[in-house]
C-alpha cells in the first residue's frame, strides 16, 4: 500500500494541471493531408492512368515535396526506375503527368535510349569536347535551355525521360550515376547543366518475357492450357512479376546505379476491367482527334455491344493495351476516315457505331446534324458554333420531330 501527504499530493497535481494545459495548447497534424494543387493533380492525373495507382501517388507525393519546397537541393526531385509488363503504361504515365501540370503530354525531354547504344552516340546529349569534330557545331540535348524550356511562372519544374534504359550502352548509365546523385552535368563545352528541378524518369522491359509467361500462363514444363486471362489468375500473379522485373533489373544494372533510384515501381498486369476503362479514355481521344483535324467535325458514339466487339478483338493480355489501340484504329477510325472522305459524313452529325450481331460486324449510322441534341452537344458545342473559326458553315438545328437516320457503312471484322 502506497501512502502520500498532504503536500505530495498536491505537488502532483500542480503538475497534472501544467501537463494539461501544454496539451491544450497543441493542435494534432495530419502528414498524410495533401496540398490542393498536389491534390488535382493526382486526381487527374488518376482519371488518365488506369490500374496503376501506385505510379500515380508515387509521382504526385513528389510533385508534393517539389510544392513544399522540401526537395534536396543537391540532387533531382525524384529519381524513378518503371518496371513491367509490356504495354502496361509505364511511358503514357510519364507524358499524362505532362499534360496535367504543362497542358501538352510531348511537354517532356524524352531520349529514347535505344538511340544510344554505342558509346560515342553520349556527344548527342552533351555535345563534342574540345578537339573533337562536331564542337560547338550541333547543340547537345541536355542543355540548361531544353531543361527549363516548359518552365511556367506556378511550375518550374521539369520531366526528363530515358526511355527502355537497359537498350543503352554502359556509357550512358556512368553518366547517369553524376545527375542522379549530384543533379549536375557538364557539357562538351564546359557549361553546367543544374537538374535540381528536374523528375528523372527512367523505363525498361527488363524481364519482359518472363512475365508474358507468367501472365499467359505457360511457364514451366507441363502441357500448355489454354489462357482464360488474369480474371482467373491467381492472386499473387502481381507479386511475381514484381519479382521478376525487380531481380532482373538488379542482374543487368549495377549496384551503383540501383542505388542512386529513389523508387523502382513495376506496374501491374491489365484486366478486364482496366481494358475497359481503356477503352472509354480511348474513344474519347480518337473523338478529340477528330474535333482537331481540318476535316468534318462530328460526333460519334459506340453502342456497348460495339464496346464488347472492340474489346473481344484488342484484349491481349501478354502485350497489354497496345492491341487494343489497334483494335480502335482498325475497326472505328479507319471505316469513320472513310465515311468523311466519302462525304457521307458531315459537320455537325451524330454517328452511332453499333454491332450487327448475325453478321457479327459493326454498322454506322447517323443522325443528321444530330450533334448538338446529343448528350455530348453541350461538351463539344464550341466546335459547332457558327462563330468557331474552325468551321466555315453554319449547323442548322433539326425541327422538332424530324429524325433522320441512314445507314451509311458496317466495319469489318477480322478474319480467324
Amino acid at each position: 500500500m502506497l501512502w502520500f501527504s498532504r503536500k505530495g499530493m498536491g505537488t502532483m497535481l500542480n503538475m497534472a494541471t501544467e501537463t494539461n494545459n501544454n496539451f491544450a495548447g497543441q493542435v494534432m497534424l495530419n502528414p498524410d493531408l495533401k496540398s490542393p494543387k498536389a491534390q488535382e493533380f493526382e486526381d487527374k492525373l488518376s482519371a488518365r492512368i488506369v490500374g496503376q495507382d501506385r505510379a500515380v501517388r508515387k509521382i504526385a507525393g513528389l510533385y508534393q515535396i517539389y510544392l513544399a519546397g522540401m526537395s534536396n537541393q543537391g540532387r533531382p526531385v525524384g529519381n524513378l526506375l518503371f518496371l513491367g509488363p509490356t504495354g502496361s503504361g509505364k511511358t503514357r504515365v510519364v507524358e499524362a503527368a505532362a499534360e496535367v501540370l504543362f497542358g501538352d503530354p510531348n511537354a517532356v525531354i524524352k531520349i529514347d535510349c535505344a538511340e544510344f547504344q554505342h558509346s560515342h552516340e553520349i556527344a548527342k546529349l552533351i555535345g563534342s569536347p574540345p578537339g573533337y569534330l562536331g564542337h560547338r557545331e550541333t547543340s547537345p540535348m541536355l542543355t540548361q535551355e531544353n531543361l527549363d524550356r516548359y518552365h511556367t511562372e506556378a511550375d518550374k519544374l521539369s520531366f526528363i525521360l530515358f526511355d527502355e534504359i537497359e537498350k543503352a550502352s554502359d556509357s550512358l548509365w556512368q553518366l547517369l550515376l553524376g545527375i542522379l546523385d549530384k543533379a549536375t552535368l557538364t557539357l562538351g563545352d564546359n557549361r553546367r547543366v543544374d537538374f535540381s528541378k528536374t523528375i528523372i524518369f527512367m523505363t525498361s522491359n527488363l524481364g519482359a518475357r518472363e512475365m508474358s509467361e507468367l501472365i499467359s500462363g505457360n511457364i514451366g514444363f507441363a502441357p500448355k492450357k489454354k489462357s482464360t486471362g488474369l480474371g482467373q489468375a491467381p492472386v499473387d500473379i502481381d507479386y511475381k512479376i514484381y519479382r521478376t522485373a525487380v531481380d532482373a533489373a538488379r542482374r543487368k544494372f549495377s549496384p551503383e546505379f540501383m542505388n542512386r533510384i529513389d523508387k523502382t515501381v513495376v506496374f501491374r498486369s491489365l484486366r478486364d476491367e482496366h481494358l475497359r476503362q481503356i477503352l472509354t479514355l480511348e474513344l474519347k481521344q480518337v473523338q478529340e482527334r477528330i474535333l482537331r483535324s481540318s476535316g468534318a467535325k462530328f460526333i460519334f458514339q459506340c453502342t456497348e455491344a460495339a464496346k464488347d466487339l472492340l474489346l473481344e478483338e484488342g484484349i491481349d493480355y501478354k502485350y497489354g493495351a497496345r492491341p487494343l489501340k489497334r483494335a480502335i484504329e482498325r475497326f472505328i477510325v479507319f471505316p469513320l476516315s472513310n465515311l468523311v472522305a466519302s462525304g457521307q459524313v458531315k459537320l455537325g452529325d451524330l454517328v452511332i457505331v453499333d454491332l450487327d450481331v448475325e453478321k457479327h460486324k459493326l454498322t454506322f449510322t447517323k443522325e443528321e446534324r444530330g450533334a448538338l441534341i446529343s448528350e455530348y452537344g453541350v461538351e463539344y458545342a464550341e466546335h459547332f458554333s457558327p462563330s468557331s473559326k474552325r468551321n466555315r458553315a453554319v449547323v442548322e438545328l433539326p425541327k422538332v420531330g424530324e429524325e433522320q437516320t441512314n445507314i451509311v457503312r458496317a466495319g469489318e471484322r477480322k478474319d480467324r
